[in-house]
């Protein structure tokens, strides 16, 4: 959510950044509701200090045996007044709330202008894009034809956008979770965190996915939900916490279970694991203070890419426009791998600032010598294991139809080499 401090500051400089989401201005209405909140806030202080002051003369009548009935009856009316403006001023504080928390974050300076995904800005890629003698296939041709992907099951189990895989398929999607997990360890210096994959509408809210994606996500009874992604527990780590400078950065990693309503296009990526309502992922989370986040934007970025080049998996990373960062971002990179069975890119992770936005939802702070700040908060896919299985599938086929497993993977499969 956005501070109304620095709305009140300089609300045209707000105005022009909202814009570039291509919302209307929104400081007229914003300070309007601040206003009048203030207001009241005023108005009710005045009238319980008056209340005070009445009660204080009540015990004054009293003690020198006079009749102070007139005085408690103004009191008892004065107390129904204040209940009232209070109600008022509570319904204009949750309404001014609300709108600070349903105005996207505010694009980094860095970030380009545009509609869509069209306008996003190619920062760089890596790898050269394999040759094939034959036609290569997709994910999902390759897993069918070798017996070890049944979409028709799983269909049969839960419905669409599942899957099952069994054997070696099954074997090589732990062991990249596996090497994942390990790497971000070992060379990236994150700390794995087991987590939950129930969590309560506050953490939901912190994060920024409730209310606004509460039709994307799946709710269970006792005001529990199931995490979209690992991302929603870890960053609640910094929820109603107060750091000192010395602890940050905080850079966690998990991997868990996600679950979306993953809709998608209409008629596309219907068959195979693009898109699923159940998949796995390895997140990583970074809490920092406001002056390295931006740092460690670029650390995380590329801590994903290193997945990648492990696997010798081509890539390219683009910088999304305003208007396709999700609506927490400051600034977002997201890495697409190269996928030959469909002849394009496709986004396999995702990595966000997302600034103070969280932060302020959380009451997630640090300690400076001017007092407590807001922390920052990150998050990026470290990656998606599905969409890395797709891609080592589809990147390593063989003419023959099986999959050379890559070499950092080997370890993790007691040194098979191939899937055929």
């Amino acid at each position: 959510m956005h501070d109304i401090r620095v709305i009140r500051d300089n609300p045209e400089e707000f105005d022009r950044l909202v814009a570039l989401r291509d919302l209307a201005p929104q400081s007229v209405m914003i300070l309007e509701l601040d206003s009048e909140n203030r207001a009241l806030i005023t108005r009710k202080e005045a009238l319980l200090s008056a209340r005070n002051n009445l009660s204080a003369k009540v015990a004054e009548v009293k003690r020198s045996g006079g009749d102070s009935a007139e005085i408690i009856a103004e009191v008892q009316q004065m107390k129904i007044e204040i209940a009232k403006l209070e109600a008022v001023q509570s319904a204009v504080a949750a309404d001014l709330h609300d709108v600070l928390s349903g105005i996207p974050n505010l694009p980094d300076t860095s970030v380009p202008y545009g509609k869509d995904e069209n306008d996003n800005r190619l920062i760089r890629d890596w790898g050269t894009l394999r040759t094939f003698s034959t036609l290569p296939k997709q994910h999902f041709e390759l897993g069918e034809a070798l017996g070890m992907m049944n979409f028709q099951w799983a269909t049969q189990l839960a419905g669409a956008r599942f899957n099952t895989l069994f054997g070696d398929l099954a074997r090589l999607e732990r062991a990249i979770g596996n090497f994942m997990v390990d790497l971000h360890i070992a060379k990236h210096g994150l700390t794995e965190v087991a987590l939950p994959v129930l969590v309560n509408s506050t953490t939901m809210y912190n994060t920024g996915q409730l209310p606004k994606f509460s039709e994307d996500l799946y709710q269970v009874s006792d005001d529990y939900w199931l995490i979209p992604t690992a991302e929603v527990p870890l960053t609640n780590f910094g929820a109603d916490r107060i750091f000192s400078s010395k602890e940050l950065p905080i850079r966690l990693t998990a991997w868990t279970q996600c679950f979306r309503r993953e809709a998608g296009a209409a008629g596309r990526d219907m068959r195979g694991m693009l898109r699923q309502h159940q998949f796995s992922k390895v997140e990583m989370v970074t809490i920092a203070s406001p002056e390295n986040s931006m740092d460690e934007l670029e650390r995380m970025t590329d801590c994903a890419e290193n997945i990648l080049k492990a696997l010798e998996i081509p890539y390219r990373v683009m910088l999304l426009c305003s208007n396709d960062m999700g609506p927490g971002a400051v600034k977002t990179y997201d890495i697409e791998a190269w996928l030959p069975g469909q002849d394009t890119y496709r986004e396999i992770s995702s990595c966000s600032n997302c600034g103070a936005y969280q932060a302020r939802r959380m009451a997630g702070r640090m300690k400076t010598d001017q007092g407590n700040v807001a922390i920052h908060t990150l998050n990026g896919s470290g990656m998606a294991v599905g969409r890395t299985l797709v891609a080592v599938m589809e990147n390593h086929q063989q003419d023959d139809g099986s999959i050379a497993v890559p070499e950092r993977l080997r370890p993790y499969m007691a040194g098979q080499e191939c899937i055929g």
